[in-house]
């Protein structure tokens, strides 16, 4: 029975209670939109959890350490949280990247580990002969979620060793408050320089767009991740991303406030929808929480944040 039904009821409980004296608590539908609101804070990071042997940092003792200064943040989104797939590999000190992320994590709602390559024909035919991690995307809440869809991305391409990942997009429904609730994407895009990269990344927006569209259409949307796109100073990149914007009906964070680094590869979009409006309040890359002892970054991308106001249009009889 949904809220909407119940209204007559609650109606004559109230009644029955003020003849008693005694005064019902205001159902939420019947609250004023102040009271419908709040703020939380997100943060997109990929991690650089490659292989010890080739990574340009050292995850293998980072990653421990970026583990508990998530905390500082409500929805955290991470990419490269990669967790190799096969069992006796511990010598590349590879597969327990994803545990250790989470060893001193506080939230919650965490996302499961990737099936990684052995589920592929569960998602697409795989074109990647040399697959050998999942898509490396996590979500960490503090807000309760649903299952996590996980879609890989049809092409890729040959530059920066793209074929050895399942890389692509997730989604899972956020719920902020009772009745409100987000659809939040995470994305790691196709890397690469070449043509045939760029030309594999226009596609992955377009698939992306499509997904949107379709999974959250008239929805409130945050999506966050490495769009591996330099809109500031490429305008081809700068012409995908416009155009991804401009299908989904998303805002640039970073182009809203006129934020120094709206240009970067790390970003955050939104649109309200639902009837939930979100704003963002700030953004901020966090170089100088994210490093190790001697000050070194503990990833080759620096952490992004954003704060965010959301207010729930309040539906009344």
């Amino acid at each position: 029975m949904t809220l909407r039904r119940l209204a007559p009821f609650g109606c004559l409980l109230a009644l029955a209670a003020c003849t008693a004296g005694e005064r019902e608590p205001e159902p939420a539908w019947a609250r004023p939109a102040a009271d419908r609101s709040g703020e939380f804070s997100t943060l997109s990071y990929n991690v650089a959890g490659l292989p010890q042997e080739i990574s340009r940092v050292a995850p293998a003792g980072n990653i421990p350490l970026i583990s508990p200064l998530l905390n500082a943040w409500d929805v955290v989104l991470t990419q490269e949280d990669f967790d190799w797939w096969q069992p006796g590999l511990d010598r590349l000190d590879f597969a327990r990247y994803h545990e250790r992320l989470r060893e001193k994590a506080t939230h919650p709602w965490r996302s499961p580990r990737h099936p990684g390559p052995s589920a592929v024909g569960l998602f697409v035919p795989t074109q990647r002969p040399f697959l050998q991690v999942g898509d490396g995307l996590g979500l960490l809440s503090r807000f309760p979620f649903d299952d996590v869809a996980r879609v890989p991305w049809k092409s890729f391409g040959p530059g920066s060793g793209d074929g050895l990942a399942m890389k692509g997009f997730s989604m899972a429904r956020v719920e902020l408050a009772p009745g409100v609730t987000v659809d939040v994407y995470n994305l790691h895009a196709d890397a690469g320089n070449d043509a045939a990269d760029a030309e594999a990344r226009t596609a992955g927006y377009r698939q992306l767009a499509a997904f949107v569209e379709e999974r959250s259409q008239g929805r409130a949307v945050i999506l966050g991740g490495d769009t591996n796109l330099h809109t500031g100073s490429d305008e081809g990149d700068a012409r995908v991303w416009r155009e991804f914007l401009g299908k989904t009906g998303l805002r640039d964070v970073g182009e809203a406030l006129a934020w120094d680094g709206r240009g970067c590869i790390d970003k955050f979009a939104w649109r309200d929808g639902g009837g939930v409006v979100l704003a963002p309040l700030g953004a901020a890359f966090e170089a100088g929480t994210f490093r190790d002892g001697a000050g070194r970054p503990l990833s080759d991308h620096d952490a992004l944040s954003v704060r965010w106001r959301w207010t729930a249009a309040v539906a009344r009889e």
